[in-house]
């Protein structure tokens, strides 16, 4: 007799860990599990900025000056960000890799221009080839965790591993119809439970504490509306200190994280649902109570 029992299995990727929970006979879950972290594994390795060979970095090497062959797993990310680009109104910008290189947060491979920016520069050809009308630097960081999220369920599905979830901390991928209770470690170190949820991605960012002045009095006290954000000294307790987006498939639940704080917030839940997700506020969270068990972002 095969008994189907709970598998967890964790690995380093992407400079943290990923987790893989699955519920199928032994042997099946065993393959299943192998070729799911081979695809995460993949599409680390072609996303990778810092990787000069990767896909991402010959494309911002060299494809301004011909044109690049990758991997249909790139080609397929890079539509998903050019569409969400246009979709946003360029609020997510797929050409933000020189700022980000400007700043010290992406390295420096020899880039041509670290200013040059516009989603219209990619040319998307025939034959899994990518070419820059300029020399933007693209990079798929954004969003490239999820879509690995999404394909690795894609492999898990297709090994006929019926439900589970693939957790990398932030972002995670819920498929199945069992549905799981959520928890949110907050910047503190408390936690929240954002309810049980099923067949759903969810994306979630929480900054630390950088406080220039504890006695600066905030601007949400003052104004409707107003916030500080990280330099408020109510900051570890507000409930706008994380932000976590809900949609349909991971790679968008990511994408609409890093678009909605560009949002001023007022308006933030309305433009992310607009999108095709969905914002998670305070008032849509349960009580630390209700936690049973279940998966921590």
């Amino acid at each position: 007799m095969h008994t189907s029992l709970p598998m967890r299995h964790i690995r380093s990727l992407w400079g943290g860990h990923v987790e893989i929970v699955i519920k199928a006979p032994p042997g099946l879950a065993q393959r299943a599990l192998a070729a799911a972290f081979e695809t995460l594994s993949q599409i680390h390795r072609l996303s990778d900025f810092h990787d000069e060979q990767s896909d991402i970095s010959r494309i911002n090497l060299v494809a301004h000056k011909r044109p690049v062959s990758i991997s249909p797993q790139t080609m397929t990310a890079l539509c998903f960000a050019r569409q969400l680009t246009r979709q946003s109104e360029g609020l997510f910008d797929l050409t933000a890799g020189g700022r980000l290189v400007r700043e010290g947060r992406l390295p420096d491979h020899g880039f041509s221009d670290l200013y040059a920016r516009g989603c219209d520069a990619l040319l998307l050809l025939p034959r899994l080839r990518v070419r820059l009308k300029r020399p933007v630097v693209l990079t798929l960081d954004a969003i490239i965790k999820g879509y690995a999220l999404d394909q690795a369920v894609r492999t898990l599905l297709s090994h006929g591993v019926a439900s589970g979830l693939v957790n990398a901390g932030g972002e995670l991928r819920l498929f199945g119809k069992v549905e799981e209770r959520i928890q949110l470690r907050e910047a503190n170190g408390g936690c929240t439970s954002l309810g049980a949820w099923s067949n759903a991605a969810l994306s979630t960012t929480a900054r630390s504490l950088a406080l220039e002045s504890p006695a600066r009095t905030p601007s949400c006290l003052m104004e409707s509306g107003g916030c500080d954000g990280a330099a408020c000294p109510h900051f570890m307790q507000c409930p706008h200190a994380w932000t976590t987006v809900v949609a349909k498939e991971a790679w968008r639940a990511c994408g609409l994280n890093a678009v909605a704080h560009n949002i001023p917030l007022k308006e933030r839940a309305a433009r992310i649902a607009k999108l095709g997700g969905r914002l998670i506020s305070e008032g849509d969270v349960l009580s630390p109570k209700s936690i049973t068990q279940g998966a921590m972002i």
